[in-house]
């Protein structure tokens, strides 16, 4: 089952196994460069959280997931710049986050401080040590597609998550952007933080893409650190107008987030396209 689970989840996933037959001899070798070790690093830090994590009450478990992350992060060359920790609040909170890539996991693990429970995809969870991490350190799993009651499921699931005084991570466009650009959010994590009183982080992640979009199925050859460079910035918090019946108001903070991490995005840009007219030619 976990075999089945994990070829089905890597073909989905991955870009490889779309363009596998249209890749050179060069993106063969780049991607197995960049891609077995990044799977050692995967058993191998999974291990340590499946070992630690029951003896020190999660905290192996944490502290095994951060290093995977930065681990990976480095062994891909991908450079992580992040600002706005000073805007966190106290206990549980949401972050919400754009969705570029499928590094974007590894960005945020790296950048986001603390012991966060991320909601992912069920499908992940069934993926051998990335998963069996995923369940025993206490993350959400989530079913896209599976009706009302598994909706439901998962709302209640983020209340418990935010209850516990846990920062919960969500991608809220629920799957990753297929041209760069930000989608419509879903409402589920909202209505949680709403429930809960507790706030929302907005996060905007941006340089993902450009390294690996949907359909790209390795992180590029360029070793130049703009060209692999990311940004993660997070926003001040948001709190939910409790004044506003529970739908007006989910709806309301999900708006006010969106809206967040859209200038947060346009801002990044400009920064950069005046910093790029700044280099000497």
């Amino acid at each position: 089952m976990g075999l089945k689970n994990t070829v089905d989840w890597a073909r989905t996933e991955w870009g490889i196994f779309r363009k596998g037959g249209e890749m050179g001899w060069g993106q063969r070798g780049r991607w197995l460069r960049q891609w077995v070790p990044f799977g050692a690093r995967t058993v191998g830090w999974a291990t340590l959280s499946l070992t630690t994590g029951p003896l020190t009450n999660g905290k192996g478990s944490t502290w095994a997931a951060k290093n995977w992350s930065r681990s990976s992060a480095k062994g891909l060359r991908i450079y992580i710049e992040a600002t706005g920790q000073q805007n966190l609040p106290e206990g549980g909170f949401v972050y919400a986050s754009n969705h570029e890539s499928l590094v974007d996991i590894l960005v945020l693990g790296a950048a986001l401080p603390g012991d966060f429970k991320w909601a992912a995809k069920r499908t992940v969870m069934n993926v051998p040590f990335l998963g069996w991490h995923l369940r025993l350190a206490g993350h959400v799993p989530v079913d896209r597609n599976k009706g009302k009651d598994a909706a439901m499921a998962v709302t209640e699931a983020f209340e418990s998550v935010l209850r516990n005084d846990k920062p919960l991570l969500v991608f809220p466009e629920g799957t990753r952007t297929a041209d760069g650009k930000l989608k419509a959010f879903k409402n589920g994590a909202f209505q949680a933080a709403v429930l809960t009183g507790k706030p929302v982080v907005p996060v905007a992640i941006r340089g993902t893409f450009s390294l690996m979009s949907r359909d790209e199925v390795d992180t590029g050859g360029s070793r130049s650190r703009d060209d692999r460079l990311v940004t993660v910035q997070i926003g001040k918090p948001l709190y939910p107008n409790l004044e506003l019946e529970e739908p007006d108001a989910v709806a309301e903070l999900r708006d006010r987030a969106r809206s967040a991490v859209v200038q947060m995005l346009t801002e990044a840009a400009s920064t950069q396209a005046v910093a790029e007219s700044a280099r000497p030619l």
